[in-house]
């Protein structure tokens, strides 16, 4: 059953255990109010993704907001944030074998999901991230890093894809690399804009590998010691990631709709490293960010390298 101009209404999915999942236009409203309160970037794009994808947009970031803020904010209701997330995964995996969830978050992901084929495994590297998340503050390599993003982050992508759908002569083989490119380089993004954030609860996303490099200590981190080597690594680091926004724009027209909000997060999120340029590298006491006017802009910019590849 197809949902029309975004109005979710009272249906029954079957999936292929042929068991019902049924949400509500409320389940999925309640998913729209998680992102808003979330992601002011996300949540902006979002609104320029065909109106009838975007109830299955809201559900997908309300399901991983869900399972990261048990890890990073709140696992209010459960002894520590390990039971918080491995409550959240036991959900999923029994939302899955009974076709239904008391949640309403998960019951509009499960409809979701069913509607636009996402596989249940694509899940599966996310939990297994966020409980990494809870014993692992440090990453020796780049290559350990992009195994956390393969949970953290990909998931992300390929469930997006499933919902975009992609057009012909394509196939998923040929988009979900590209939009794995694309998870990463928003990930890398937010970790290079979050660095003092994160050393305040404890965890650096900048590979110990790199730090070495360019001779850049913890202890730096801790001064927010913007240095000479500081801005060499943080320059590196954000040429890493530029070549991964390089490859994600190559899967934009492979979709077979939103490809206007896709591309619109696409130069968004690659404005947070202008504007961490723009704010002299000082990751520490500023947040890299766009506002409303330059997210406009980029809106404009996104449709013409759409009309004009």
């Amino acid at each position: 059953m197809a949902l029309k101009n975004s109005q979710v209404h009272e249906a029954t999915f079957t999936n292929n255990l042929s068991k019902r999942v049924i949400a509500s236009k409320d389940d999925y409203a309640y998913c729209r109010q998680v992102m808003r309160q979330a992601s002011k970037n996300y949540s902006f794009a979002s609104n320029f993704l065909p109106m009838a994808k975007r109830h299955h947009v809201d559900a997908l970031y309300a399901f991983f907001r869900i399972g990261d803020d048990r890890v990073d904010v709140s696992h209010h209701g459960y002894d520590t944030p390990m039971a918080g997330i491995e409550s959240w995964e036991a959900s999923y995996w029994l939302a899955i074998d009974k076709g239904d969830s008391p949640d309403p978050a998960m019951r509009a992901y499960l409809n979701t999901a069913i509607e636009c084929g996402i596989p249940d495994d694509t899940m599966k590297p996310f939990f297994r991230a966020m409980k990494e998340d809870l014993v692992k503050t440090r990453f020796d390599t780049f290559e350990e890093l992009l195994h956390y993003m393969d949970g953290s982050a990909l998931p992300v992508g390929r469930a997006m894809t499933y919902i975009l759908g992609v057009t012909e002569p394509y196939t998923f083989s040929d988009a979900l690399p590209k939009a794995d490119a694309l998870s990463i380089a928003m990930q890398l993004s937010n970790f290079w804009r979050d660095i003092g954030q994160d050393w305040q609860i404890g965890r650096i996303y900048i590979p110990q590998e790199d730090l070495q490099l360019f001779k850049v200590s913890e202890a730096d981190l801790a001064a927010g010691h913007l240095s000479g080597r500081f801005t060499e690594l943080m320059e590196f680091e954000m040429r890493r990631t530029e070549e991964y926004y390089v490859t994600a724009k190559e899967g934009v027209p492979m979709l077979a709709s939103g490809q206007w909000g896709v591309m619109s997060s696409l130069l968004i999120y690659q404005a947070i490293m202008s504007s961490i340029r723009q704010n002299k590298y000082d990751v520490f006491s500023r947040r890299g960010r766009t506002n409303t006017f330059q997210k406009v802009i980029l809106l404009l910019n996104a449709g013409m390298q759409l009309r004009n590849p």
